[in-house]
């Protein structure tokens, strides 16, 4: 620039190289400034807001889970909860610890159950937590019931000259086997640990849904229900998804469909950092599911009670 000594340039560009770099601190700094506000459940600045927590796929045990839900309980912004439902179901040992978990946390927070396109078996099981369970016409739920399941294989293994062997510390270890033929004894034994697993969610259907015992044993032979039909049997409350929930929250508990919702994914990463860690890690590796329990899943092609 004509007019400006060598000196005067020199000193023009560090003061801008100085201003550049105190504004790029400056949007960090807001920038950490918005993450540190929003905590574990994506709460903004502490403003109150209703969780919805999101229950879908298969249901196994899950301490993360439930801790998650633990500290909702304990959460002085949360309002109220509402659990949206899409899964077939899972093992009976998650749906009962699923349900535990809600249970408490319906003790201290307004929760209600909203049921999409799935909930059956386990899944039905968590919703019984809720204060109310809603759900669309054509929803899917029921299948109340439990089931264990095995294969005879000795038949084919014989025809591949295969001969499995067991030594047991007593005949009904490990049984029901693929690798040995099932006796009476060992079909007793499976029939009553499936018999008294199927008791106890009776029991929960009755005490929950506030119905006779012999009722709920007439509707938990292991069929499913649309909505409509769930509802006029009893076993759900209402048709209209989460915007009757909110409504009927905005009415019996008093609080307002403009709280805002957020999300709330139990058993996941609580922070951004996390979220995105466990994203990479799904990208990178497979998730692979084994089950060696009884289960209360809906199997859809499977006639009732199978």
């Amino acid at each position: 620039m004509p007019g400006t000594s060598p000196d005067g340039l020199i000193d023009r560009r560090r003061l801008k190289r100085r201003l550049g770099l105190w504004r790029a601190l400056a949007v960090v700094a807001v920038l950490a400034a918005g993450l540190l506000a929003v905590d574990s459940e994506g709460d903004l600045l502490g403003r109150p807001y209703v969780a919805r927590v999101w229950v879908t796929g298969f249901i196994s045990d899950d301490s993360d889970r439930n801790e998650a839900i633990r500290k909702l309980a304990e959460d002085d912004q949360v309002r109220a909860v509402i659990v949206r439902i899409d899964s077939p179901g899972g093992a009976v040992g998650g749906g009962e610890g699923l349900y535990r978990a809600l249970g408490a946390l319906a003790e201290k927070k307004p929760t209600v159950a909203v049921i999409d396109s799935l909930g059956t078996s386990a899944a039905y099981m968590a919703a019984l937590a809720g204060e109310r369970i809603f759900v669309r016409d054509s929803s899917v739920t029921g299948s109340i019931g439990v089931i264990m399941q095995s294969a005879d294989i000795t038949g084919l293994l014989e025809r591949l000259g295969v001969k499995p062997e067991a030594i047991k510390s007593a005949p009904l270890k490990g049984t029901p086997s693929p690798l040995e033929p099932l006796t009476p004894a060992a079909r007793d034994a499976a029939e009553a640990v499936v018999r008294d697993l199927y008791e106890q969610f009776v029991d929960m259907v009755a005490l929950r849904r506030q119905m006779d015992r012999s009722r709920a044993l007439e509707l938990a032979d292991g069929r499913v229900f649309t909505g409509r039909q769930a509802r006029d049997l009893g076993l759900v409350d209402e048709s209209g998804g989460e915007p009757a929930a909110r409504a009927w929250l905005e009415k019996v508990k008093n609080v307002s469909k403009k709280v805002r919702a957020i999300d709330v994914h139990p058993g996941d990463s609580s922070s951004w950092a996390g979220s995105a860690l466990g994203m990479l890690g799904k990208a990178l590796f497979s998730e692979r599911l084994r089950v060696d329990a009884p289960m209360s899943v809906w199997h859809p092609g499977r006639g009732a009670g199978d």
